[in-house]
């Protein structure tokens, strides 16, 4: 099998030092900047869409961020590890390497790792085959889990996806069970990426409870970088461009404080997390919205004021998530539909 693709759109490859440096530099704020603990964390994939902006958020915090990936991150400080995870020995070897040449100093081998974040996919349908998608996906996770597990490493956050609810690459137009998408929900993708994701939840479930290992896999909505914003007039003069989506997304840098957040965050076991920000990407009021534009789909509860479809209420009770990154920050006010 050929090496596992990761989570980088193929525009990953044209980012410049310079560019990598300014992303960078949106995480250097004075409050919070670094740990009283900096913990040792091997990344899957950081040179992909989100991962290029969740690392810079974790040195910034003080943390040591060793990039495992096909395409290189040039990011001061961070290392850059080509490995193919569908190949077991080789994650075995990735997990528990010197992260650079200063460790070769200590003369005491490697440290030991605090924290696994795999973000390393096919990240989409339509790019390989399906039957390789899923493959790729289900194997490497399988591979990065036990890796981690047998290795004493206590902590692993794995990307899931929105896709698990069945609707982002579903054939036609599918309605969703109801509102909101929480936890909880009865997932039922039909297609093979959104399959793998359960399926890694499942591997996930398995190995915490045979371990006792914290593992959290984070159900990631639409990742929106800086620049796409610009994309969103049209989403609100286009409702339903952004069914699939849930009507809801999660900013890349605020992804970067999840993944921070889930670092710190001990004893939990296995746990899912929606990690998506807070509104609707619509100007009018949830139920209401949700009311015209999925008719078909019961709410469960009332949804309060502009809240997001897919919910992030358990991250911001149970992680203390606060987003930073709102749309409405940079995107001028549509007129509603």
């Amino acid at each position: 099998m050929s090496p596992l693709p990761c989570w980088a759109p193929p525009a990953t490859i044209g980012w410049t030092d310079g560019l990598i440096a300014a992303v960078a530099a949106l995480y250097d704020e004075p409050d919070g900047k670094e740990n009283a603990v900096s913990k040792r964390i091997v990344f899957t994939g950081g040179s992909g869409k989100a991962g290029r902006h969740v690392i810079p958020y974790l040195v910034e915090r003080g943390h040591k961020v060793l990039n495992v990936d096909l395409v290189p991150l040039p990011l001061d400080g961070v290392n850059t590890l080509n490995a193919d995870l569908t190949q077991s020995g080789e994650v075995f070897n990735a997990l528990s390497m010197h992260f650079d040449f200063g460790g070769l100093d200590t003369g005491a081998g490697p440290a030991p790792v605090d924290a696994v974040v795999h973000f390393a996919a096919v990240p989409r349908i339509l790019l390989r085959p399906d039957n390789t998608t899923f493959q790729a996906n289900v194997v490497s996770t399988y591979n990065v889990i036990e890796a981690a597990v047998k290795l004493g490493i206590r902590k692993v956050i794995i990307a899931s996806s929105e896709t698990t609810y069945g609707v982002c690459f579903a054939e036609g137009d599918k309605d969703y069970h109801s509102f909101p998408l929480d936890e909880d929900y009865d997932v039922d993708p039909m297609d093979s990426y959104g399959l793998s994701k359960v399926v890694n939840e499942k591997t996930a479930r398995a190995f915490a409870m045979r371990s006792g290992a914290d593992i959290y896999a984070l159900r990631i909505g639409n990742v929106v970088e800086p620049h796409e914003y610009a994309n969103f007039p049209g989403f609100l003069a286009d409702p339903l461009s952004r069914k699939r989506n849930a009507w809801s997304y999660i900013d890349a840098r605020d992804l970067g404080q999840i993944v921070h957040l889930c670092v710190e965050k001990d004893g939990l076991g296995f746990s899912v997390f929606n990690a998506v920000n807070d509104e609707i990407t619509a100007n009018e009021p949830t139920a209401e919205f949700l009311a015209k534009w999925a008719p078909n789909t019961p709410q469960r509860r009332p949804l309060e004021g502009f809240e997001a479809p897919m919910s992030n209420r358990r991250i911001r009770e149970v992680l203390g998530f606060r987003e930073e990154h709102n749309w409405r920050k940079y995107v001028s006010k549509a007129p509603a539909l």
